[in-house]
Formats: C-alpha cells, sequence, structure tokens
C-alpha cells in the first residue's frame, strides 16, 4: 500500500467542538465530509450536527478558509445515517471521552466500514490499543491515533499514535495527507496518557499555578510571566483558560493527576486548585460564559474591551492592571527570544519576583520534559525533537523546552540546579556528560535540516530529520552561505538556478534596506539576473510583512521633509515596479500577515504562491493614506481584466460602471484584510492561477518549483502599459457620491470620506474621460499625489502615531 493512496470522503463521529472543527478544516482541503451525532430527544434527528455546522459558519476565528466549503459536509446521525461511512476513505471517531461509548460505536461502525478504510481515533487520554482490543483484525491494522488540537484550521500539530498493530503504510497515508493537504506538523507519539503536548503543556500550566499559590502572585501576573517574554503566546496561562474553558481546563488537570500514579510521573502534586473547584461550582467557566480568570466589563473611550481580574485567594473581581515586573521590563528590548530567556532564567531572584518564578517553573520544565523520552514506549516520545516539535506546533511556543534549555546554557543552567538541590532528569545528565559544552543542538551544515540533536538514549549525535520539500530559508543559509544582505534582506541561493530574496527585519516592516536590496537584485543589469533564473521573495518569519516603515515616515513628515517623503515614494514604487518588470520571473510567497505594502510587493510579481493562512490587505486607508506603491495602479488592473457592464441610470442614459472596479475600491477604502487566501482571492489580491500551499513548512519549496516552471516554459517580462482605458469622470462620480451617502449616514469620519475619495480618483485615472489612455506611469504620479498630499494632513499623521502606539487603527 502507498503513502500516497487517496482520500477521497472522510467521516467524522461526534460533532462537538472538535469533532465539527475537524470536518470544517478536511473540507477546507476540498474533501467531502460525513458529520454524525447522536439523535437527541425531539423531532429534530441530525439537531447536533446541523446545529454544529451552523455554528462553524460563524465562529470566530472563522473554522473555514471560504464559507461556501460547507457544502461538502453532509450532517446526519448515528441511528439513520451510519451505511453513509461505507464509501468513506477515513472514518475519525471523536465522541465523548468514555471507553465503553467509543468501543460501542465502533462496533456499529464495523458493519458499515468497507474493509481496508482507515479509521482513527481523536482521543486525548484513552489507551487506544484498549478501545479496539476486541474487534476485528482489519480493524485493529487500520486503526491507530490521529490527535487533533483546537482550533484545528489554526494548530499545527497532529499527533500520530501507531499501536502494535497498526499497518506502517496506512499510518503513513494519513501522515502525508495532513501533511500535504491539512497544512499539518506530523508528530508521533507513544500511546501514554496524554501524549506528547498535553502531558508536558498541562504540566507547565499546573505547575505555573502551583507556583502562584506558593510565591503569591496575582492571575496577571502569572499571565504576563508565561507569554511572550519567554516567547509562548501572549494569552499565557489564565487566558488560555478562560478560551479553552474553565472546566475543559479542569477535566484534562484531574484526569493528569488521575493516572500521575499509574504512568509513575514524578509529579503528582500537578493537582486541581481549590479556588478553580469553586469557580467551577460557581459556573465561572470562562469566555464561554463570560466569566472565568478575567470577566468582561464593557468597553473603553476606543472601543476597546475592558476586563476585571479575578483575585484567586478572595475570588472577587477587580479592575485589570498591568503588572509592574522590572525583569520583564529590561528583557522587553530584546528581540530574540532564546537570549530573552537566557536574561530571565538566570537573574538575579533577591530582589525580583520575576526571577523567582523563572527559576522553579523553567528549570522544572526542563527535567520534566527531558524524563518524557523512552525507546521501550513507557514514556510518550523516542526523541527531543518530537518534543520540541509537539510544544511549537501544539502550544505555539516559538522555543521548545530543549531548545530553551539550549538557550539558558546547559552546564551553568543544571550546575545552579544541582547547587539549589533541584532534581535532574537522567536524561540531562547524559547530555552534560557527553561534552565539556554540550547543547541538545548542534549546527550540522552537511545534513539536510542543518542540525542535529542528542539522543539521550544512545548519548549520541543524530540528524534532525525534515520531510522531502519543507527546507527552510536558514537551512540554505547554513548549508550555502549568503550571496549579499543588508540589516532588511538577503539575496540566497536555492539551487535550481533559482535564488531567493529574504525578508528579516522587525515584524518585515518595509524600509530602505528592503527596497534597495530588492530594486538592485531585481534591475536587469544586475549579475543576479544574469546569474539567475528565477526568483523568490519571502521570508521565514511569523508574518510576510506589516507594510511599510511608519516610524521612518512619520519622523520625515514631522520634519517636514517633505522632498524625502516624496522620494520615499518614488523608490517605493521603483521597487515593485523592478519586481513587476524584471527579465526574470519573480514569485512572492506571502503567509502569515501580508499588509500595505507586502501586498504591493505581492500584486507586482510574475505568480505568488500564498500559504492557505494569510491575511491579507492593502489597509493603508486605516492610517489616513492611500497604497502608495504601485497597489491602488494594480488594483485597477485587476478590475479592467475582469470586464465592466453597463447599468441605466435613472434616466435610462447608459454609465459605465466597473462593478469589480467598484469592488477593488471598497478593498482599499475599508481597508478589508483576507481571513484566508481562498478569501485573498475573492478580494483580488491573488489571481486564480496562483496556486496555495497547505503546509507552512512546505511554502519555500513550492515557491521555487513554482518560479523553476515559469522560467522554464519560457518567461517573457511584460512591458509597461501606456493605453488603459481610463474608467474616468462617470465612474469617479459613482464612487465619490457613494462616499457621500456613507458620510451623510455618518458611517465614517470626514477623514475618511477624504481618504476614499483620493483612492477613487487613482483608480478612476482622475477626473478625465470614460476610455482616455492612460499609462502606468500615469497612475504611479496619481498615487504619489494623494499620497502626499494625505501625509499633509493632521488627521492622517494621528493617525499613523495612535497605530504606532497601540498597534490599532485610530477612526478619527
Amino acid at each position: 500500500m502507498s503513502s500516497h493512496r487517496q482520500i477521497r470522503k472522510v467521516a467524522v463521529l461526534g460533532a462537538g467542538t472538535m469533532g465539527s472543527r475537524i470536518a470544517a478544516h478536511i473540507a477546507n482541503a476540498g474533501v467531502p465530509v460525513v458529520l454524525l451525532d447522536i439523535v437527541p430527544p425531539g423531532n429534530e434527528r441530525n439537531k447536533l450536527a446541523l446545529t454544529a455546522l451552523e455554528s462553524l459558519k460563524k465562529t470566530k476565528p472563522a473554522a473555514f478558509y471560504d464559507p461556501a466549503s460547507a457544502r461538502l459536509i453532509t450532517p446526519g446521525n448515528f441511528d439513520d445515517d451510519l451505511p453513509l461511512i461505507a464509501d468513506c476513505d477515513w472514518i475519525i471517531e471523536a465522541v465523548a471521552e468514555n471507553l465503553e461509548i467509543k468501543r460501542a460505536l465502533l462496533e456499529r461502525v464495523q458493519q458499515h466500514r468497507r474493509p481496508g478504510a482507515i479509521t482513527t481515533s481523536n482521543t486525548s487520554g484513552l489507551p487506544l490499543t484498549q478501545i479496539v482490543a476486541d474487534l476485528p483484525e482489519d480493524l485493529r491494522r487500520h486503526w491507530f491515533g490521529t490527535h487533533f488540537f483546537n482550533p484545528p484550521r489554526y494548530m499545527r500539530l497532529v499527533e500520530i499514535i501507531p499501536t502494535p498493530d497498526s499497518d506502517p503504510a496506512v499510518v503513513a497515508a494519513i501522515a502525508h495527507f495532513c501533511d500535504q493537504r491539512l497544512g499539518k506538523t506530523i508528530v508521533r507519539s507513544h500511546d501514554t496518557p496524554n501524549f506528547i503536548a498535553n502531558r508536558i503543556g498541562t504540566f507547565a500550566m499546573g505547575n505555573a499555578i502551583l507556583l502562584m499559590q506558593a510565591q503569591g502572585l496575582t492571575i496577571e501576573e502569572v499571565d504576563a510571566l508565561t507569554g511572550t517574554p519567554i516567547g509562548w503566546p501572549r494569552t499565557g496561562t489564565f487566558r488560555l483558560g478562560d478560551m479553552v474553558g474553565v472546566d475543559v481546563l479542569a477535566h484534562v488537570t484531574l484526569n493528569f493527576s488521575a493516572q500521575a500514579s499509574q504512568i509513575h510521573d514524578e509529579r503528582p502534586d500537578i493537582t486541581l486548585a481549590p479556588f478553580i473547584s469553586r469557580m467551577i461550582e460557581n459556573k465561572w467557566l470562562g469566555d464561554k460564559t463570560s466569566q472565568g480568570f478575567y470577566k468582561k466589563a464593557g468597553k473603553d473611550d476606543q472601543g476597546r474591551d475592558l476586563r476585571h481580574v479575578l483575585d484567586w485567594q478572595t475570588l472577587d473581581y477587580h479592575p485589570s492592571t498591568r503588572p509592574k515586573l522590572p525583569a520583564l521590563e529590561l528583557a522587553k528590548p530584546i528581540e530574540q527570544t532564546a537570549t530573552r530567556v537566557a536574561q530571565l532564567l538566570h537573574a538575579d531572584p533577591t530582589n525580583d519576583k520575576a526571577a523567582r518564578f523563572y527559576w522553579p517553573f523553567l528549570t522544572e520544565l526542563f527535567t520534566y520534559a527531558a524524563n518524557r523520552i523512552s525507546a521501550d514506549g513507557s514514556e510518550p516520545a523516542e526523541d527531543i525533537v518530537a518534543i520540541d516539535q509537539a510544544m511549537k506546533s501544539g502550544f505555539n511556543w516559538e522555543l521548545g523546552p530543549f531548545e530553551m534549555m539550549d538557550a539558558a546554557g546547559p552546564r551553568a543552567t543544571v550546575e545552579k540546579m544541582r547547587a539549589a538541590g533541584s532534581p535532574i532528569s537522567p536524561n540531562i545528565e547524559k547530555l552534560l556528560a557527553s561534552s565539556p559544552d554540550p547543547t541538545w543542538y548542534k549546527d550540522h551544515p552537511t545534513t539536510p535540516s542543518g542540525r542535529q540533536f542528542f539522543d539521550p538514549l544512545t548519548s549520541t549525535y543524530k540528524p534532525v530529520a525534515i520531510a522531502p520539500g519543507t527546507r527552510t530559508l536558514a537551512m540554505y543559509k547554513k548549508a550555502n552561505g549568503v550571496i549579499k544582505k543588508n540589516p532588511g534582506a538577503s539575496l540566497l541561493d536555492l539551487g535550481n538556478n533559482v535564488a531567493a530574496i529574504e525578508l528579516h527585519s522587525k515584524m518585515n516592516a518595509l524600509g530602505g534596506d528592503i527596497i534597495t536590496l530588492i530594486t538592485q537584485t531585481l534591475k536587469p543589469t544586475s549579475d543576479p539576473v544574469a546569474n539567475f533564473e528565477a526568483f523568490v521573495i519571502t521570508g521565514d518569519s511569523v508574518n510576510f510583512s506589516v507594510g511599510a516603515n511608519l516610524m521612518q515616515l512619520l519622523l520625515a513628515i514631522q520634519d517636514e521633509e517633505w522632498d524625502e517623503v516624496d522620494l520615499v515614494v518614488r523608490q517605493f514604487q521603483n521597487m515593485t515596479q523592478a519586481i513587476k518588470f524584471c527579465p526574470r520571473p519573480v514569485v512572492v510567497a506571502p503567509y502569515g500577515m501580508c499588509l500595505g505594502g507586502g501586498v504591493e510587493i505581492s500584486l507586482h510579481a510574475a505568480a505568488r504562491q500564498p500559504h492557505a493562512e494569510l491575511y491579507m490587505g492593502l489597509v493603508e486607508a486605516g492610517v489616513g493614506l492611500i497604497p502608495g506603491g504601485g497597489g491602488s495602479k494594480e488594483m485597477l488592473l485587476r478590475a479592467i481584466e475582469s470586464g465592466s457592464s453597463i447599468r441605466p441610470d435613472a434616466r435610462g442614459e447608459g454609465v459605465e460602471i466597473f462593478e469589480a472596479l467598484k469592488k477593488n475600491f471598497e478593498t482599499i477604502a475599508k481597508a478589508t484584510v483576507s481571513t484566508s487566501a481562498a478569501e485573498a482571492r475573492a478580494l483580488s489580491f491573488l489571481r486564480p492561477s496562483d496556486t496555495i500551499t497547505p503546509n507552512r513548512d512546505r511554502l519555500l519549496t513550492d515557491a521555487a518549483e513554482r518560479a523553476s516552471t515559469i522560467a522554464a516554459a519560457g518567461y517573457t517580462a511584460p512591458i509597461p502599459q501606456t493605453s488603459i482605458p481610463a474608467p474616468g469622470e462617470n465612474a469617479l462620480a459613482t464612487l465619490k457620491l457613494a462616499v457621500w451617502t456613507m458620510r451623510e449616514g455618518q458611517y465614517i469620519s470626514a477623514h475618511d470620506a477624504k481618504v476614499a475619495n483620493w483612492a477613487a480618483h487613482i483608480l478612476c485615472g482622475g477626473n478625465i474621460t470614460p476610455g482616455t489612455p492612460i499609462s502606468e506611469q500615469y497612475l504611479l504620479d496619481l498615487e504619489r499625489e494623494a499620497f502626499l498630499s494625505l501625509c499633509g494632513e493632521k488627521k492622517t499623521q494621528d493617525r499613523i502615531a495612535f497605530t504606532l502606539k497601540t498597534g490599532k487603527p485610530l477612526r478619527n
């Protein structure tokens, strides 16, 4: 059986939160899904599955890439519709965590399941072998665990848990589907309670609560300490608990403590805190009851949510305030998480509560994680790489526990632990015995991943394995070095005559460094154009680009350096034109946030290879500006490509209206941001021919292959257009009327209207006769005129300053 076995139809059994969202994400891959649940009391036999499907359409963040994908889900019930699973290639069990319920359902499934159909469980706590112990051999051979994380669309981890009976080829088939079609990071776990990520994540959360009580810290302080300073999500411990559900948190913790003795866990003290039991009695369950560790308390004058926070000692609520923790303030300017972790862990605890918390919290995490490795299946992981990958993909940690320990310095950390009498994992002792200055990972340029890891089971270093097609820019840099670089961008060789321009400024904000490197690299007479057949523009960071460097722009505006602002806009336009008219094809591979100038870079490429999770938008209106780097021009060109329609006005006279132009105008004026690559295509940011990569790890390889394919087909660069038919004064009048109506209805401010009218002016080619031929350069000049005019507006300057300070738009 091939690992590329086709998955054409899937059944999900259980329409609860996890089951329904797994179904939605499989529908995102274009695969039909049968979603079944029990028959509830009453006359609506499919009520649970239908209700789940309706909820999926409304949930935020969105479960679907495109709401239309909901049509791929067929709702039903176990009593009437189990025959629908007969033609399913994969059946996923996601019912209640009860052994007897799962067994009884699988016995019924067996009556309809065709031989060879793959059947897996989303259980996170029950022994997989035990669930199917008395069922037929064909089911047992096609049975294993596929543990998704909530919400499945956004959390990249799937833990795969084979049993001794599982057919390896069947396991490989689902691993391949989850990787290539669902965009998942695959981590294999042994069949032990809670598997890898939940076992370690529950320990970390439980230990944070334990230390909070022992050290007299507040909920806000612990959230600040267990968030972004150590590279963990900003939700911290308790805000995450509210999002997940306090009852769910309690269930996981009770399950953890109940099984601690059974699995010989060394931390039986991780139990449910009494104050959390009281919260559950009071039904303070978190976001779903609007009250948990935090409670909603209205909105402030900027429309932001106000929260009150629980005093865990008194169970009273009080207004939430930002904790004062000097160690965190000192570490805040440090950009590299690894450097920040080292500073925080080794800080002097004498007069600093942050340092007093971090020392036991992180060192106990290091020991606990190191104890979770075994070859015999008694512990969940076979190596440290599985643990680090699971925590990064399942809990969104920036560094896994072993990478954090490397950052802190293993020998220096353990010497302090030993001096304090702290327990040290035997696996850590093996690492220290391996060399005078040991680390869990070390660079090794000749391996595909560029790294090796220390295996405590053999006391040797082994290559960090990567799946074919999942190389990062960092791996290429280790292997091939860099052709040229500056603080904002680098040029490197991807092989096969393809080069990459990597963006690596802070948040990939587009300043002079990036503009210069892209423009110089892609100009027709450059050495890279002579030496390479194609280019890719992308990065290894979380976000492709947040847009232009607003700080640099604001400083120039405040100094009234108008010639400098004009020059910067011209240079930005020159960069995007260099991308569009480069003799070699340029493929842009955007991902995460791709805003403002990042969109303009993408719009001008020969092709785009986006990641499925793409939050793309021309957001300049939010800071009182218009897209000035060619973005407005390209949105007009896309509208013209889409065609036009004629509508009679009230007098029956023909008025030419570009429906696509109107849509693109609204996209710019409203600063609309896509919630996925699928929506970015609907917003005209992507073309129908642009292919989408589900797995972020495969984006670079896919983009390089796309660039190479375009080059091999005999690429010819476009010629600047000089005869674009201007929509002109009629379309401009229609758009301005729409703006006036919005203003009269007080839906937008006077400054919003001013910005929108400038956007309309550019998109229509100015107040000229419809059909007048205009050039791309003419449109760029209109953009620059509008951009400079708006830069001179006090309200635009206020918007830019507010956004730089708060990260949010100001509607003034």
